[in-house]
């Protein structure tokens, strides 16, 4: 039997491009007393570079587009520092599937590290001088918003004007539901309806930057972003805008402000549905707005799409030259489409050019002369008029002449600004966001503005399609959303994604492959797999007419193929010296004529150019391809002679024809290696931290407008981390704590604030009395505790160092308990629940509390409830000899439902992922193993490609509760994180 081929898995890397070390989330406390206060950055309003052009203009002629708020002031950005969450490299998990399978190399081979050298830094020292060494690259998934963090990009990592290539799809109208989603298992995302409202503080904050003023917060949202991309972008950098008809117009005319009127590229037409029901005229397209950062240095790829028979830009062929040399034109009722392949269709292209010659410029050709028609002149010169008779590429149409242009000369056209193709196919092309774009789109964008290593950067992620195409086409990626639900979906797409493996230029097998296309001998010199040497193509030839008419080989392939044809003529006219049947003339000058074979000799038929020739001798283009059925055997003989010495000097001429063509290379068709499937290269998901805005400047008194008034009238001055207008935000979080309390995650465990008051402290704002067990129906009490309270910020995130933070103060002040109330906890924050003596409660705010008017009132009470952690179960090893490996069941998680405000033990089938690092080595959380549970199912793709690899069993051990079996690890430490549907993540640290 025959062995089953496998393929190879393989990934691309960009070992020669480096970024600046980050810290991860481990390594947050470290940074946190040089970055407490991030520097701001400050942009000019307009964009920087364009005081020339903006001096130029006219203020009382220019239009201008204006809006509330437009010139206030400058934009100034804060560049928080980011923090890695997580470190994915998903050959890692395939091979690990693949290991599971083949238990013979399960047993004998080691397992290779692929996350040992992830950063690839000088020293163990530099692991924790951040921001100081370049690391290895790795693409990113970060969560925060994007203006902060693309300032950050530029500021603290050197990125400015290093970005190739900016897609941008800002929401299209006001309306919540152009902008996100609730949850990973529904895109039904209505406008108003109270449910499918995100309750992640992130988006919350968007939301309302957005659309507080209306279209003029959001073309100030939308001009801010613009300014700090341009920042980012090389010199021949691209930026794409996608855009709908609502707004298309008053975008455009802010990136003229941003970029410069004279850096528009394109607007392009998106065909977007196939038909829409309105009243008036229905809407099929989008937009998308292309500008440079400087227009004429721009980099730019043309891109083509095959011409078809009958379609967009291949109508006018409408000539077709039959296996036997004829040509003959289509009648307009013949489909083009219909035409038999080896058959050649061609166009009559014209031979002449706008304006006169200064003279007559007759032109002979099969005996026949031919002018110019009036006001024009031949597009080549005599000597290349003689080549294209030579080369049989002219075409007599009454008494004009023109040139035989066929369909493959140039099988290609270029794409225009109007994309129809673009419309999904199916059902949406299996889509998994509320607002994705369809991969055709971004793929034509990068391909026409980036080459392989170029880095792109995506400011709104979605379901990460744009992250998705530049993996496949070897570009470097950064990605950024607000939206956890949005990165969780789009972390699952790239992890399960599979790609073909594109020859390397810079390959062996890609030398070969090179050398084959253009018939030389394969390089020599040494390979390193360096992606940004690009990939092999696929080619085109683009033969013009020009390019026929110069070639001076023509006329050598002539001179020496001639004479054989001429002898084969001249034994055809012998063998048919006599024949008494005449031969009527359908070409040249002779057309509509006989040629009598038995005429006198010395009969002679003078032709329209003027010549003369023997009445009963054909000329070379009068010969048929067949030989009529009157004709002698030996004539036949003779003409099948005739014909061969000519075909073969026909397709020498096509062979050099087309040997000295130009070519085009299409940027969309490298060659593929189909022993080979690619997953993705390895990435990081990372975070902006909040930073904290200090209750009073270092050196200065307090503003006394800084207070908190607690329930006895006294005030206090403490810091909040919070984004702004904290004290308004403080004191609101207070009046709501003090009447609703804080729920437990059990009903009857709710904790009751005797008094609520402002407490001095840094981290610490507040004190809460309470008794033990005062909510129970028995109407005992417990003792008296006192509980510190910390709030977060108000929109952010609370992570593991502010914790310890103010655990340390609440220990410091002798509280019994430290409460934390946050909008979200970041994952590492849901193992820390004790300093010392000191519980830490951390208690999840209910949304409700900073949603504008419109979005609030969820009809429930619970707005402070203790978050959960994941259930975990070790499971041991069987008493099996030699066997010490272990496996992890995840049982659920305490999840807060905020549409509800409600806490439930959520089971397994609440989860939507969950990654396990096997080897935890409280630096980096490494995702080693990854388990996706529900209906998306992110390796669909991968599980038909490789089903000779990994058997149905590894992949079904994917969608499961308990993990695969794996060593016990060398640290002692396994750390799991759980992802719900809603993008809530948490994650324990457990000692085995």
């Amino acid at each position: 039997m025959k062995k089953k081929q496998t393929k190879g898995i393989e990934t691309l890397t960009h070992d020669a491009e480096k970024r600046k070390n980050l810290p991860s989330a481990e390594y947050e406390s470290l940074m946190r007393r040089a970055e407490e206060a991030p520097p701001n950055v400050s942009y000019p309003r307009g964009g920087a570079g364009l005081e020339g052009e903006k001096a130029d203009r006219d203020p009382d002629l220019d239009p201008q587009l204006v809006w509330r708020g437009k010139n206030d002031s400058d934009l100034v950005v804060p560049a928080p520092p980011l923090y890695i969450q997580e470190k994915v490299h998903p050959k890692a998990i395939i091979d690990d599937l693949g290991r599971v399978t083949d238990t013979e190399r399960r047993a004998n081979d080691p397992q290779i590290d692929m996350f040992a050298d992830f950063n690839g830094l000088p020293n163990d020292a530099a692991r924790t001088e951040f921001y100081r060494h370049d690391a290895n690259w790795s693409n990113r998934m970060i969560l925060g918003d994007s203006l902060q963090v693309m300032t950050s990009l530029a500021e603290r990592e050197g990125l400015r004007g290093r970005v190739q290539c900016i897609y941008l799809a800002p929401p299209y109208g006001i309306k919540f539901n152009s902008n996100f989603q609730w949850s990973t298992t529904s895109r039904d995302v209505k406008d108003g309806k109270r449910e499918h409202i995100t309750r992640e503080p992130e988006q919350v904050k968007a939301f309302r930057d957005t659309w507080r003023d209306g279209i003029h917060s959001y073309l100030d949202y939308l001009r801010d972003r613009l300014i700090v991309a341009r920042d980012l972008l090389t010199e021949s950098g691209s930026i794409f805008v996608q855009i709908g008809d609502e707004n298309v117009h008053r975008v455009r005319m802010v990136m003229d402000e941003v970029f410069g009127e004279g850096n528009f590229v394109a607007i392009v037409a998106l065909k977007k549905t196939g038909g829409q029901s309105s009243q008036l005229l229905a809407g099929v397209f989008d937009y998308l707005l292309w500008y440079g950062r400087e227009k004429e240095r721009t980099k730019y790829r043309r891109l083509f799409f095959r011409k078809v028979p009958g379609d967009e830009g291949a109508q006018q062929f409408n000539w077709i030259e039959l296996l036997d040399g004829t040509r003959q034109q289509l009648g307009k009722d013949k489909n083009t489409k219909d035409i038999p392949k080896g058959l050649r269709l061609f166009q009559s292209y014209p031979l002449v050019s706008m304006d006169a010659s200064v003279k007559d410029q007759p032109f002979v050709w099969q005996r026949k002369k031919f002018l110019p028609s009036a006001n024009r002149h031949w597009s080549v010169t005599r000597s290349g008029l003689h080549r294209l008779a030579l080369a049989n590429r002219l075409l007599g149409a009454g008494n004009t002449l023109r040139f035989v242009n066929f369909l493959d000369d140039y099988p290609v056209t270029p794409y225009t600004n109007l994309w129809t193709d673009t419309r999904p196919s199916g059902f949406a092309q299996d889509k998994i966001y509320v607002v994705q774009t369809t991969t055709k789109v971004i793929e034509r964008c990068l391909l026409m503005t980036t080459d392989p290593g170029d880095l792109i950067l995506d400011p709104t992620c979605g379901s990460g399609t744009t992250a998705y195409v530049a993996e496949q086409w070897g570009r470097r990626w950064i990605t950024i959303d607000t939206s956890r639900v949005a990165l969780a979906l789009a972390r699952a797409r790239i992890m399960g994604a599979r790609y073909p493996y594109y020859l390397l230029a810079d390959s062996r097998a890609g030398q070969m492959k090179k050398a084959e296309l253009e018939h030389i001998a394969p390089a020599t010199h040494a390979t390193g797999g360096d992606v940004r040497q690009g990939f092999v193509y696929e080619r085109v030839p683009h033969i013009t007419l020009k390019a026929i008419a110069n070639n001076a080989e023509i006329d050598t392939i002539w001179e020496e193929r001639q004479p054989a044809i001429l002898a084969a003529l001249e034994k055809l006219n012998a063998a048919l010296r006599g024949h008494t049947f005449p031969f009527p003339i359908t070409s040249g000058g002779r057309a509509g004529k006989e040629v009598r074979f038995d005429a006198p000799e010395n009969n002679r038929v003078t032709l329209p150019s003027g010549e003369q020739v023997p009445a009963h001798e054909l000329l070379e283009w009068e010969v048929p391809r067949e030989a009529p059925g009157d004709w002698p055997q030996t004539a036949k003989a003779s003409l099948a002679a005739f014909w061969t010495a000519r075909i073969e000097r026909q397709k020498e001429m096509d062979k050099s024809i087309a040997a000295r063509a130009e070519f085009e290379l299409l940027y969309d068709k490298p060659f593929e290696d189909k022993g080979a499937v690619r997953v993705a290269g390895p990435f990081t998901v990372e975070s902006l931290s909040p930073h904290r805005v200090m209750g009073m400047d270092e050196g200065r008194a307090p503003d006394p407008h800084a207070l908190i008034e607690a329930d006895g009238g006294q005030t206090t001055d403490c810091a909040i981390i919070t984004d702004g207008k904290e004290w308004d935000f403080v004191q609101m979080v207070l009046e709501n704590l003090r009447t609703a309390g804080v729920q437990q995650a059990h009903k009857e465990d709710r904790i009751t604030f005797t008094s609520l008051t402002g407490w001095p402290g840094y981290y610490i704002c507040a004190e809460g009395k309470y008794r033990e067990g005062s909510d129970k129906d028995d109407g005992e009490t417990g003792p008296e505790k006192r509980a510190g309270i910390f709030i977060g910020p108000e929109f952010g995130t609370v992570s593991r160092a502010d914790l310890a933070a103010a655990a340390r103060e609440a220990l410091d002040s002798g509280f019994d308990v430290l409460i934390a109330c946050a909008f979200h906890f970041d994952a590492h924050s849901s193992e820390f629940d004790k300093l010392g003596p000191i519980p830490v409660l951390k208690a999840r705010m209910n949304a409700d509390l900073h949603m504008a008017e419109d979005l609030k009132n969820t009809g429930q009470g619970n707005l402070f409830v203790i978050f959960g952690e994941p259930d975990i179960t070790i499971i041991e090893p069987e008493d099996d000899a030699g066997n010490d490996k272990i496996r992890i069941k995840v049982n659920g998680v305490d999840v807060f439902h905020p549409q509800t405000g409600e806490v439930r033990a959520d089971g397994p089938d609440g989860i939507a992922c969950w990654f396990i690092d096997t080897d935890y080595d409280e630096e980096s959380f490494f995702v080693r193993h990854a388990y996706f549970l529900g209906a998306n199912d992110p390796y669909k793709a991968l599980k038909t490609t490789l089903k000779a690899e990994i058997d149905e069993a590894a992949w079904a051990s994917l969608d499961s509760d308990t993990s695969r079996p794996f060593p016990r690890p060398k640290s002692g430490r396994v750390a799991v994180k759980v992802i719900n549907h809603l993008g809530d993540e948490v994650m324990k640290v457990i000692k085995v």
